[in-house]
């Protein structure tokens, strides 16, 4: 089964895995790097991300982060997720 993505821009795919384990957190991957992040404080979990990956994915977190928490429940509730607005 693929990543249950939420959403998707400049080639960065953000995902989030139903009954994932806390702190509440998301998956970003762009070309072959991939890492666990905090929706919280954006702190890396696991993994690794390039510098301007990263930076972007943080602009898309710090605006989303509602959003993000939102869709952590409805994950940890196997209910549907919700797309986020990608970066612009």
């Amino acid at each position: 089964m693929g990543l249950p993505e939420i959403s998707r821009f400049f080639g960065i795919i953000i995902a989030m895995y139903y009954n994932d384990h806390s702190p509440p957190h998301f998956h970003a991957k762009y070309g072959g790097d991939q890492a666990s992040i905090r929706i919280d404080n954006g702190q890396i979990l696991e993994g690794k991300l390039g510098t301007r990956a990263l930076r972007l994915v943080e602009e898309w977190r710090t605006l989303h982060q509602t959003e993000l928490l939102d869709d952590w429940k409805c994950a940890q509730a196997r209910e549907p997720l919700n797309m986020i607005d990608p970066l612009e």
